[in-house]
């Protein structure tokens, strides 16, 4: 059983920074979680932001690898079906965010864990976090 390692959580962090310097996105906050949802690697920008963004970060993560899908997935999901988005918010505790930005990290078929990106469009966050997956040498799953 494959697991996420530390170094591949850093890597992760460091790219997905370094794709956000490059698009010239606005300052991300980056946060991992691994297959069970624990934090296993963050980082945050300096610069402007939200007090709320590595909350948004971590939701975004913790309910893709919850539900086993992409925040965008499950944001689609819930547009169609808001009574389950309001069941998913009550069972995660109000922990989930789901809007995309939240990518399933895997390695060959196995789900390992989760980044979550926050600070700019929810379409640039998650490509950002796309990109910090690939670099590790995983496959993100959106």
């Amino acid at each position: 059983m494959a697991k996420l390692t530390l170094e591949q959580a850093q890597i992760i962090v460091t790219k997905t920074l370094e794709k956000g310097h490059e698009m010239g996105l606005n300052p991300l906050t980056v946060a991992v979680v691994d297959d069970g949802g624990s934090l296993k690697a963050f980082g945050r920008e300096d610069g402007p932001g939200a007090a709320l963004r590595p909350q948004i970060a971590t939701g975004k993560a913790y309910g893709a690898v919850g539900m086993g899908i992409s925040s965008r997935k499950i944001g689609d999901i819930v547009l169609d079906r808001p009574h389950f988005g309001v069941a998913l918010a009550a069972a995660s505790d109000g922990r989930l965010v789901p809007v995309p930005g939240g990518v399933i990290i895997k390695n060959g078929d196995e789900i390992v864990g989760a980044v979550g990106v926050s600070g700019d469009s929810s379409d640039n966050d998650e490509t950002a976090g796309v990109a910090g997956i690939e670099a590790a040498g995983l496959t993100a799953a959106v």
